[in-house]
């Protein structure tokens, strides 16, 4: 039996969450089946693409919700889940019990292990550090912006190459490694270990890249960076190099898209008061509460500037109107 698994492509929390998912099914539900695993990405347009589900069963984990009728499984944490109201409803009605969604979870890779202990009487404990690091990573549960730089830790390497990837099948190679090794040993992995120094040179030029672009104002970052290849940027940085900010905008471009990331600093001296999820609703993109993002196709970079542009101002507006209150 051949079952797909859909994963939420270029994150750890994704991979994560395709390597944990693989491991509790063959535990848990059947070991005669072959996993495929196939990457997916926010863009403009369509996110899914029904001839592509050619599993015997599908899975889709740590992404949007698909109401096709082919996918059997189903598991996120995102606040912006469901693609339209229509879809939300469909998940409402589903009635198989193999679709699970909670917008608590600090990463999709914990709520599948407690699902998957809970309902099927899995064991998590193998892959107990591989769950805390998905949590410490898509959670920022970093003690602070320094350790979130630096890049010490395995698991902080393993997310730059896998964010960094742009080979299709690179990914789907780590996954298995995920499910079955310590991350110190899937860091070491001959396909892996060699692309590990060159990223970390590109990683210390992009924080001298973000230094020079950041403009900070009203506790509000803003940079472009689409004229570099740099999209698999460390998202900490710009609150590393601005520990007084507290939300970030920042335009960057790839092969596919133009994409506008939205975060909030999580070592902020205020809080963030502003549900960024639901900004970038608005433009056809989600998130969680205190991070978010947008894509655009790769030609519609006037659309893409304007709608950073917009929201930089939304959101240094909102610290503004908030300034009174604080004193």
């Amino acid at each position: 039996m051949k079952l797909k698994v859909f994963f939420h492509d270029r994150c750890f929390d994704g991979a994560s969450s395709a390597a944990l998912f693989s491991r509790f099914y063959r535990e848990r539900i059947s070991s005669d089946v072959e996993f495929e695993f196939s990457g997916l990405l926010h863009r403009a347009g369509s996110l899914f693409n029904e001839a592509d589900f050619t599993g015997d069963q599908n899975a889709i984990v740590d992404f949007k919700y698909s109401p096709s009728p082919k996918i059997t499984w189903w598991f996120d944490h995102h606040e912006s889940a469901f693609l339209s109201p229509a879809d939300a409803a469909h998940f409402e009605q589903e009635q198989t019990n193999c679709k699970f969604y909670d917008p608590s979870f600090k990463s999709c890779t914990s709520f599948i292990a407690m699902i998957a202990t809970e309902h099927f009487g899995f064991n998590p404990q193998p892959v107990s550090d591989l769950v805390r690091w998905a949590d410490i990573i898509d959670g920022a549960l970093y003690q602070d912006a320094k350790t979130a730089v630096e890049m010490k830790e395995p698991a902080m390497q393993l997310t730059m190459v896998i964010e960094s990837s742009q080979e299709a099948g690179f990914v789907p190679k780590v996954i298995p490694l995920l499910a079955t090794k310590p991350l110190a040993e899937v860091i070491r992995a001959p396909f892996i270990a060699p692309l590990l120094p060159p990223l970390l040179e590109r990683h210390q030029k992009s924080i001298a890249l973000l230094r020079e672009r950041t403009e900070l104002k009203d506790a509000t970052l803003f940079f472009d960076v689409t004229d570099h290849e740099l999209e698999g940027y460390n998202k900490f940085v710009p609150y590393y190099l601005h520990p007084e900010s507290i939300y970030s905008v920042g335009l960057s471009k790839s092969s596919f898209r133009m994409k506008v990331s939205v975060g909030s600093n999580p070592w902020a001296p205020s809080p963030p008061v502003v549900n960024l999820a639901k900004i970038c609703e608005r433009y056809g993109g989600g998130g969680h509460a205190r991070v978010g993002a947008i894509s655009f196709d790769v030609n519609q970079q006037a659309a893409a500037r304007s709608a950073a542009q917009e929201i930089v101002e939304e959101l240094r507006a909102s610290v503004r109107n908030a300034a009174p209150q604080s004193r």
